[in-house]
């Protein structure tokens, strides 16, 4: 126990965070921006180029079921050096099939795989996370965290297509991006393996299989109760909707290049917007929402993000429909985004504690990824039938609805008096 509470060094620099979540990223990245752009050179269409996109986001919205075997066996260095290896191999391999309708399905089948990898690589450096943050600087390690993933994206993406359009053939910039990936895997150096609480880890070889069945399966409903407990609690409740609700989701940067047309911004404008410096800006505002999780409430900061995006979602419906007003209210909207997410961050990680850590924290983020998708279908619909103002109404009206009904649920539930779930010893340890 000295060995979780006392640790011999202190917490490493959330810096670390952000290298070591850039390879997640960087595959989301080029897959929504290289990938979906060598395939529409290609001949695919919209609709189809959705499909392999889709497949990149499913993984990630069914995560939770499976992050208990990341809780409950190898060590999260080792499920991390196993995943950032899956995702540069699939990178690779991607970048080595041609982009062509023929072979759809067989990208497809490959992006579910490679995104199914990197959740084992994002559960590790969440649990590492969880179990290295002294509780006053979770919303700057959460800043870190973020910042790795958005800037991690723009590399994927930005750089992945310009490698891809400017080398003598597309696999070399695939190949680049992966190795580039697995460097990142050199920052573990700097990052004390965490004790696992229930001897999850150790080798089941020598005590048989069927010890190391049993072992698994106590592991698994340990970390099924933690999670209960969790869900029951006020905090952990809150936590849960919070996030669920539909607020700061930046739905509407999904749609960008399809309504860029009422602003009559030109191509050359949303590709840069959606590239790089997107990635850049919204990096450097998840730090900045980092340190000012750890100076307000979390959720407090949370809900004012959200606020915050949908009021420019409005401002922007309601300013003249111009190239530079579409420019000026689309980087606003990128660093609202990346305060939303790293206040989604800190949120999640406040409340998960340390034990089942990477079940808990992706419990929310799965939770998270479905209003981004409902959202989305919500906007298009309002962009389809009534335009884009009207999409960027909705995307306001929504939020403000969420954010009341989030409100009436945490004065309904603030008479249940302090959670027992979370004041007994073994929840309150920091490292």
């Amino acid at each position: 126990m000295a060995s979780i509470t006392s640790p011999v060094r202190p917490a490493p620099h959330p810096f670390i965070y952000l290298l070591l979540i850039l390879p997640f990223g960087a595959s989301s990245g080029f897959v929504t921006v290289t990938l979906a752009y060598q395939l529409t050179q290609g001949g695919v269409d919209a609709a189809q180029v959705a499909t392999v996109v889709a497949a990149d986001l499913l993984p990630q919205t069914w995560k939770f079921l499976w992050a208990p075997i990341a809780d409950t066996t190898l060590s999260r260095k080792s499920w991390y050096v196993i995943g950032v290896a899956l995702a540069a191999i699939g990178i690779l391999v991607c970048g080595l099939v041609p982009a062509s309708a023929r072979l759809l399905p067989l990208l497809a089948a490959l992006v579910f795989l490679m995104s199914t990898a990197t959740t084992f690589l994002a559960m590790s450096v969440e649990a590492l996370m969880a179990h290295h943050t002294p509780d006053h600087v979770k919303g700057r390690a959460c800043g870190w965290f973020q910042a790795g993933n958005l800037g991690g994206s723009g590399l994927g993406g930005g750089a992945g297509l310009w490698m891809a359009q400017h080398l003598s053939a597309p696999w070399i910039s695939s190949a680049a991006l992966g190795l580039a990936c697995v460097l990142c895997a050199a920052a573990l150096r700097w990052i004390p393996e965490p004790a696992h609480s229930r001897g999850a880890g150790e080798s089941g070889v020598s005590a048989g299989f069927r010890l190391a069945l049993l072992r698994l399966w106590s592991g698994l409903v340990d970390v099924l109760k933690d999670l209960w407990a969790m869900v029951r609690s006020r905090r952990g409740f809150l936590a849960l909707l919070v996030v669920f609700l539909p607020i700061g989701t930046g739905a509407a940067s999904n749609l960008w290049a399809a309504v860029a047309d009422g602003w009559r911004a030109s191509a050359d404008t949303v590709a840069l917007i959606n590239g790089a410096l997107r990635g850049v800006v919204s990096a450097v505002a998840c730090l900045i929402g980092g340190y000012l999780c750890d100076r307000l409430d979390r959720k407090t900061a949370y809900l004012l993000f959200g606020a915050a995006q949908a009021s420019c979602a409005v401002a922007m419906a309601l300013a003249p429909h111009t190239e530079s007003m579409f420019i000026v209210f689309t980087m606003l909207y990128a660093v609202l985004n990346g305060l939303a997410y790293a206040g989604f961050s800190a949120v999640a990680l406040e409340t998960i504690g340390l034990s089942a850590a990477a079940t808990k924290y992706n419990v929310y983020a799965s939770l998270s990824n479905m209003p981004i998708l409902y959202m989305g279908l919500a906007e298009g619909w309002a962009y389809t039938q009534y335009g884009a103002s009207a999409m960027l109404y909705v995307e306001a009206a929504i939020a403000a609805a969420a954010i009341a009904v989030f409100w009436g649920a945490s004065v309904a539930t603030s008479e249940r008096g302090p959670d027992p779930t979370f004041s007994s010893p073994a929840q309150q340890e920091r490292i």
